[in-house]
C-alpha cells in the first residue's frame, strides 16, 4: 500500500499535458494587452474589449466548456505576469519561437504571416533586410522582430506596442518598423494611412499562438479547440471580420476603413470614461496611498531620531533603499515577484502597498526635518509642565512641525498623482491607461494623452488650492 501510494504521488505531483486545471475552475484567465488593435483592443463605441486574439480565446473558452476572462496587462511585462499565474494563457499575437517553447506552452498558431519592414512612403532605400543596417527601428522589447531587427544592424527603440511603433515612423522618430504582415495589412485596412508602406519582406515566417506556463496542461485541449475552430471556418471569420485578411495567409488589404469620428468628437466622448478612471482609480489609490504614507513616514522619521541605535539604523536603511530604488521597481517587486515567494496581492492594493513604502521613504525626511526644526524651548517648556515625550510630541512639537512640513509635503503628494499612472503596468486601469486603451484602435495619440494630461493639471492645481488653505489654518500653531 505503502509503495503503492509512492508510485502514485510520484506520477502524479505537478500538471501534466492531460489534465486541464481551466477545466476544474471553469474560467480561463486570458492574459492581453487591450490597447493592440486590431488584436487586443476596447471598441471606442462600446468600450468592450475585442479584436482578433480576444474573438479567438472566447471561442477556445467555448470549445473547452468553460468561461474566458480577461486581464489586461502591458506586453512588456506579460510574461512576467503569466509567472506569478496571474493569468493562464497570453493571447496576444505571441510569436511562437524555439527560445519561447523551451520556457512555455506555445499552442498551434491561429494566426500566420510573415515578417515585413515598414518604412514611410517616400524611402525607397530599404530594398532588404540587410538594409536596415544602421537604421533606427521602433519595436517592442520583448517581440522576436527586436531581434530580427537589432541581428541585422539596426539600432531599436522600444515602445510599448505596434501602434507607437508606427506613430514614431510616422513622426519621423525612427526610420523603420519590423513587424508581421498580419498586423501591418490590419493597420492600413483600419486607417487607410498612405504615409507609410512594405517596403520589402524579410523571408521569415511568423506564427503566433497561446502560450501558457511550462507543464500546464492546456495544451492538447488548446491545440484541439483550435483545430476544430480552423475546420469550421470559425478562425477565417474572425480574420476577416478584424484583419481583412486570412490569418493563414497574408492577401492585399482591401483598403476599406470604418468610420472616422472627428477628434474633437473623440475627446467630447471620452470625457466621461476618463474622469471615470481618475475618480475611480488616480484620486482613491493617490489619497490611500498618502495617508498610509505619512503614517509610515511619521514612524520612520521618529525612528530616525531615537537615541537606540539599532531603530535608528533600520529607519535609514529603509530610507536608503526607497530613495535608492525606481519606484516602477518597487511596483514590479510587490507585483510579480512576491508571488514566487506565495504572496499574490490584488492589482490595486499592490498599488496602494507600492506607494505608500515609497511615499514612506521619502516624507519621513520631511517630517524629521520639520520636527527638528522646532526650537528645543518647545520641548522644555512641554516638560516644565510635566508633559511627556508623546504628549509633547502630539500637543506642542507636531502641530508647529506640520506648518513646517505642509509645503515639502504637498509637493510629495501632487507627485503622487502623477506616479500613480505607474500602476497602468501593474493591471491597474488608471487615468493614463484609460487613455491608451482610447487611443490604441484611433491612433490619435495627442488628442487622448493631452485630454489626460489635463485631467492630471486639473487635480493638482485643486490639491495645491487646498495647500495654500490648510498652511493658513495651521498658522496659528506658530510660535511668535
Amino acid at each position: 500500500m505503502v509503495l503503492a501510494a509512492l508510485l502514485l504521488t510520484a506520477c502524479g505531483s505537478g500538471p501534466s499535458n492531460g489534465d486541464n486545471p481551466v477545466k476544474a475552475t471553469g474560467v480561463m484567465r486570458v492574459g492581453t494587452e487591450g490597447v493592440y488593435s486590431p488584436f487586443s483592443y476596447h471598441d471606442p463605441a462600446t468600450g468592450q474589449l475585442v479584436g482578433y486574439d480576444v474573438d479567438v480565446a472566447r471561442a477556445v473558452a467555448d470549445k473547452l466548456g468553460v468561461r474566458a476572462e480577461f486581464v489586461e496587462t502591458p506586453w512588456d511585462s506579460i510574461f512576467a505576469a503569466l509567472e506569478a499565474n496571474r493569468f493562464d494563457v497570453v493571447a496576444n499575437e505571441v510569436t511562437i519561437t524555439s527560445e519561447r517553447q523551451q520556457k512555455y506552452d506555445l499552442s498551434e498558431p491561429y494566426s500566420v504571416g510573415e515578417g515585413v519592414i515598414v518604412t514611410r512612403a517616400g524611402d525607397n532605400s530599404i530594398t532588404s533586410l540587410a538594409g536596415i543596417k544602421g537604421k533606427v527601428a521602433a519595436e517592442s522589447a520583448t517581440s522576436n522582430w527586436a531581434d530580427v531587427a537589432r541581428k541585422a544592424g539596426a539600432r531599436v527603440e522600444t515602445v510599448e506596442g505596434f501602434t507607437q511603433a508606427i506613430t514614431l515612423l510616422n513622426q519621423g522618430r525612427v526610420d523603420v518598423v519590423v513587424n508581421d504582415s498580419i498586423a501591418v495589412y490590419a493597420y492600413l485596412a483600419e486607417t487607410n494611412d498612405k504615409s507609410v508602406k512594405i517596403a520589402t519582406t524579410i523571408g521569415e515566417k511568423s506564427e503566433q499562438g497561446f502560450a501558457a506556463r511550462k507543464n500546464s496542461g492546456l495544451l492538447p485541449d488548446l491545440n484541439k479547440a483550435l483545430d476544430e475552430l480552423r475546420a469550421d471556418g470559425t478562425l477565417a471569420s474572425i480574420s476577416q471580420r478584424y484583419l481583412k485578411a486570412n490569418a493563414s495567409g497574408a492577401p492585399a488589404p482591401t483598403g476599406a476603413s470604418s468610420a472616422h469620428r472627428s477628434t474633437w468628437q473623440l475627446i467630447l466622448d471620452n470625457l466621461w470614461p476618463l474622469a471615470k478612471a481618475a475618480i475611480t482609480k488616480t484620486i482613491p489609490l493617490t489619497v490611500i496611498s498618502f495617508a498610509v504614507g505619512l503614517v509610515i513616514a511619521l514612524g520612520v522619521a521618529l525612528a530616525r531620531l531615537s537615541s537606540k541605535v539599532l531603530v535608528h539604523n533600520v529607519a535609514r536603511f529603509y530610507i536608503s533603499v526607497i530613495r535608492g530604488t525606481p519606484l516602477l521597481v518597487q511596483l514590479f517587486i510587490v507585483f510579480y515577484a512576491l508571488p514566487e515567494l506565495g504572496v499574490k496581492i490584488d492589482p490595486f492594493p499592490a498599488a496602494v502597498i507600492a506607494f505608500s513604502l515609497n511615499v514612506g521613504g521619502y516624507a519621513a525626511e520631511i517630517i524629521r526635518s520639520a520636527i527638528q526644526s522646532i526650537p528645543k524651548g518647545q520641548w522644555e517648556a512641554a516638560e516644565t509642565i510635566g508633559m511627556n515625550y508623546t504628549t509633547s510630541l502630539r500637543r506642542i512639537v507636531l502641530p508647529q512641525a506640520a506648518r513646517v512640513a505642509v509645503p515639502p509635503l504637498s509637493n510629495t503628494l501632487i507627485s503622487l498623482v502623477k506616479d500613480t499612472s505607474l500602476a497602468s503596468t501593474i493591471l491597474v486601469t488608471e487615468l493614463l491607461r484609460q487613455a491608451q486603451i482610447v487611443a490604441a484602435p484611433t491612433f490619435e495619440f495627442f488628442a487622448l494623452y493631452g485630454t489626460a494630461a489635463v485631467y492630471y493639471w486639473v487635480i493638482c492645481l485643486a490639491l495645491s488650492f487646498g495647500q495654500s488653505r490648510v498652511e493658513h489654518r495651521l498658522e496659528r500653531y506658530v510660535a511668535r
